[in-house]
């Protein structure tokens, strides 16, 4: 009886109109605040509850959690894993997923303009924002990895490489779901965001460009990096443009996401998706995501 109510609360909230409704038409700037605060709320029994309610619109799995016991939501949202729960795929050619997701979006980049969804395209230069050169991504490739807030909100290097330029863009807090995607034109172009500039420093690839750009979203209050030692959140006044030279190896933490949200990953010209690398594919972090041909003798 149980699972049955449940199944019909999920099914009620993925209705298109009314959850457009729900999670758009709302003041979406200071729920996603009141959220960030709410979820800091360090006590065991409002963290059970809430981690309950969560679970009836979710298919939260904390199975390969680090810990399973947390004194705050914001504690779970933000969980490690397990030793060993991911497997980083080393091939030195390989460009790997920097977080659990659902691919969206992906192939080439036509131009300089790529796609949100069918229909809805957008422009690189209007994403990374007007203090950027975006011509090392000119006819190159993309891959979208939306994150749901039951997922693993953590994210990692895709390959050996070097993050030299962090731009912060304040914006707005639009759902990111498919189906504000389909109604929203150039949704991420709106929405709070950071782009991380890097250089992959070993491969067949090295010294080519990649850019990784965490799109926020509604309830999403805060990314944090840990190369930086920042947390970038809607009240954040600090620089905006932020130069400097982390070296990262494939699969090492780079930060996390409060909540879920998506992340945009770019990759010049000659990289080409993975094989099972499509539109609404469930991926891992780790897994191959794209690829750089690697030429071999006869």
């Amino acid at each position: 009886m149980m699972k049955t109510s449940t199944r019909a609360l999920r099914q009620l909230f993925l209705q298109e109109d009314l959850n457009f409704l729900l999670t758009n038409r709302i003041p979406r700037i200071a729920l996603t605040k009141l959220m960030g605060r709410f979820s800091q709320i360090r006590n065991p029994l409002v963290c059970r509850l809430s981690i309950a309610v969560w679970r009836l619109f979710t298919d939260l799995d904390l199975s390969d959690a680090k810990q399973q016991r947390f004194a705050s939501l914001h504690d779970c949202f933000t969980r490690e894993l397990q030793p060993g729960a991911r497997q980083i795929e080393m091939a030195p050619e390989i460009l790997t997923s920097p977080c659990d997701a659902i691919v969206g979006a992906c192939g080439p980049v036509a131009g300089r303009q790529l796609f949100q969804a069918k229909g809805f395209p957008y422009a690189m230069q209007d994403l990374f924002g007007p203090s950027q050169d975006t011509s090392a991504f000119q006819d190159g490739s993309f891959v979208t990895l939306r994150l749901t807030s039951a997922m693993y909100h953590r994210f990692h290097a895709p390959q050996d490489c070097v993050v030299e330029h962090v731009t912060h863009i304040a914006g707005d807090t639009w759902n990111v779901n498919p189906i504000a995607l389909q109604r929203v034109e150039r949704l991420f172009c709106r929405n709070e965001r950071a782009v991380l500039r890097a250089r992959i420093s070993s491969g067949p690839a090295m010294g080519q460009a990649i850019a990784i750009v965490p799109v926020a979203a509604i309830l999403v209050a805060s990314l944090r990096l840990h190369f930086l030692n920042l947390l970038l959140h809607l009240g954040y006044r600090g620089a905006n443009e932020l130069p400097c030279e982390a070296r990262l190896r494939k699969g090492e933490e780079m930060g996390w996401f409060q909540h879920g949200s998506t992340i945009i990953v770019f990759a010049p010209k000659g990289f080409e998706l993975c094989p099972g690398i499509a539109n609404g594919q469930r991926i891992r972090m780790g897994q191959a995501l794209l690829r750089y041909p690697v030429e071999t003798g006869n």
